[in-house]
């Protein structure tokens, strides 16, 4: 397959037609993720991979390989993981901020068995739970100098009889001899680097994987409720970052800021595996990544030491790096992509004005790998998150009463569902003696994929999200789409983000409320906020009730706007405006609990707990009342 082959034009939205005129079978891509390392290692021996930053302050001094030493780590690492009795069908848990050595054991784990990185800032129950869910019986985990929580999710692990070996990563350029091990009764513990440095570096010799194995495990639904894990193929992992690399528009000497944990999608698929397929040089933030506050301090001196030419991040990012003074020659970076959720206009010009890059827009999810769409600096489509990768299928239905779907025309809005090689196969259910058993759950239907997100599609292939379906408000009977609040609300200059929720009415069952944030120094009230966007929505039902001004939307860790949280606030909002008369009230909290919204009541001696109860049951909300 020559190069022009494997890389097409994809300059313009005209290109796809022509890309997808060569079916992806003859596009020469390697059948897993292990071999796109190898084919790195191949054609770049000597060429810069990685390049990776001890923290944001301490920017100068690094750890850097080329390709050819990336993958001999890589084979080194993966017999070691052999070694451990870790076999092509078994899973390898991944918990630590990113460093040199986890983005080592990430490929590594993929190229023995099946890698489940999990965030380790979820709580100790979600941890277990997924682990237990995942069946991996090796660890690899943050040592205390690293990250001390690794320790304590290997001790939980340990005491659940979940795992039998924990291989301990360090910092990036720990230069001391390493901390004795910590001693974790009937489980091996090890440093990894030192098992794999008595490898052999040649390449594995059988038991690779082929594009219908599984790669990886990611889990997903943000950091509560039920523990989910959405199965990878090589397939899926080679496919779609070939298509993000094509879709980059960057050359071989491009280089790529990473800065996303390695438990997202974003940071494996968009800053590991699509440069390794360009032989891309990828410089990588410390172990807080986008959470230090030094790597703001520091961002444009970096992007200038480094010649960074491409970022990848969420919206929140880039909020705040509008803000800072550019202090660097940053003229190198060219490719600024924003993702996780809708990137307000102010944020956009904001950032465009400081530094003369535009940000563009691209959109995706774990269940269908990583990226779906993407967008084109010098082709812009005002509202919309991008057209379609290629190869895969995007279109719009309305679901039934029984379920059924029926696609609707392209001007019209609709549950959005895609189809194609990046598509997963399914949601861990169980393990048994063959392997994993994989459980579509009402997302997948005859290979297509149930996005959640409403959306129109054009006849370009262009998507032009609408929110989410399980966001929608519904107010006496009206259904109501959070984005038109929204994008009243992002109108005013004066709004940084904004996120339109339901509140609990007794009236009306529901009637929607928003929250913003200000730019710096901003002086409008929450009460000029709600007539400013009751003037510019059509529908009456959708103007919002109240509009609250908070310090920060709060976000997922992989940056996603956290609607349950906010529900909670405007559900605590409800009943405490309901309740201002009634004595006795001690407190009232909106917290989220086993996923939802709920209100927790505190009564004083005074309370008249059968009134309370009367007055709280007219609200939808589930709630728990306490007696202090």
């Amino acid at each position: 397959m020559s190069v022009d082959a494997l890389w097409p034009a994809a300059q313009s939205p005209q290109d796809l037609a022509a890309i997808e005129q060569v079916p992806l079978e003859r596009r020469g891509l390697p059948e897993s993720t292990y071999g796109v390392v190898l084919r790195a290692a191949r054609l770049w021996p000597d060429r810069t991979a990685i390049t990776v930053l001890p923290d944001g302050t301490d920017y100068e001094r690094h750890a850097r390989r080329t390709f050819g030493e990336l993958a001999a780590d890589v084979t080194r690492t993966a017999k070691a993981l052999r070694q451990c009795g870790i076999e092509r069908r078994d899973a390898v848990l991944l918990i630590s901020p990113n460093c040199d050595e986890l983005i080592t054991a990430t490929l590594a784990a993929q190229a023995a068995g099946i890698a489940v990185p999990i965030n380790g800032s979820l709580s100790g129950e979600h941890v277990t739970e997924l682990a237990r869910l995942s069946g991996a019986r090796v660890l690899i985990t943050a040592a205390p100098e690293l990250d001390p929580a690794g320790v304590q999710h290997a001790a939980d692990l340990a005491a659940a009889g979940l795992i039998d070996t924990v291989l301990l990563l360090r910092p990036t350029l720990a230069g001391d001899a390493p901390q004795p091990l910590p001693a974790l009764p009937g489980v091996t513990v090890a440093y990894l680097s030192a098992l794999a440095a008595e490898q052999d570096p040649r390449p594995l010799v059988g038991g690779q994987a082929d594009s219908a194995q599984l790669a990886a495990l990611f889990h997903t639904g943000g950091t509560t409720g039920t523990p989910k894990l959405a199965a990878h193929t090589h397939g899926n992992e080679v496919a779609d970052a070939w298509m993000v690399a094509l879709s980059a528009d960057l050359d071989e000497d491009a280089v790529v800021f990473a800065a996303l944990p390695l438990f997202h999608v974003n940071a494996l698929i968009v800053t590991l595996l699509a440069p390794l397929l360009r032989g891309q040089p990828v410089v990588w933030a410390g172990p807080l990544g986008y959470r230090d506050m030094g790597l703001y301090q520091n961002f444009w001196r970096i992007v200038a030491h480094y010649r960074l030419a491409a970022m990848s991040a969420v919206p929140t990012v880039y909020a705040v790096l509008a803000h800072i003074p550019v202090n660097a020659d940053i003229s190198t970076l060219t490719s600024a992509v924003s993702g996780a959720s809708a990137l307000p206009d102010t944020v956009r010009e904001d950032f465009r004005n400081a530094t003369g890059v535009n940000l563009v827009e691209g959109y995706g999810l774990t269940e269908a790998t990583c990226a779906s769409a993407r967008s084109f600096p010098d082709h812009p489509r005002p509202g919309s998150v991008g057209q379609r990768m290629p190869y895969q299928r995007l279109k719009v239905v309305e679901v039934g009463d029984d379920g059924s779907w029926q696609e609707v025309s392209t001007s019209r809005v609709g549950r959005l569902v895609i189809n194609g090689p990046t598509v997963f196969p399914g949601y861990v259910t169980r393990r048994d003696d063959d392997g994993y058993v994989l459980d579509g759950r009402g997302a997948l239907r005859d290979g297509w994929l149930d996005t959640g997100d409403l959306a129109r599609v054009d006849d370009d292939g262009f998507v032009y999200l609408a929110g989410r379906s399980k966001d929608l408000i519904i107010r006496g009977g009206h259904n109501i789409d959070p984005a038109v609040i929204e994008d009243a609300l992002l109108a005013h200059p004066d709004v940084t983000a904004a996120a339109a929720v339901a509140r609990p009415d007794a009236h009306s069952g529901e009637v929607p409320v928003g929250f913003v944030t200000l730019r710096p120094g901003a002086t409008v009230r929450g009460d000029e906020l709600t007539a400013f966007a009751g003037e510019r929505i059509s529908e009456r039902a959708a103007t919002p009730k109240t509009v609250t001004i908070i310090d920060a939307i709060p976000v997922t860790d992989v940056g996603k706007p956290y609607k349950v949280a906010l529900r909670a606030t405007a559900a605590e909002h409800a009943l405490t405006e309901a309740l201002a008369d009634e004595p006795g009230v001690v407190q009232i909290v909106g917290q989220v609990s086993a996923g939802l919204p709920t209100v927790v009541l505190t009564l004083g001696p005074g309370a008249d707990r059968a009134a309370v109860e009367r007055l709280v049951k007219s609200f939808s909300v589930n709630h728990e009342i306490r007696q202090s």
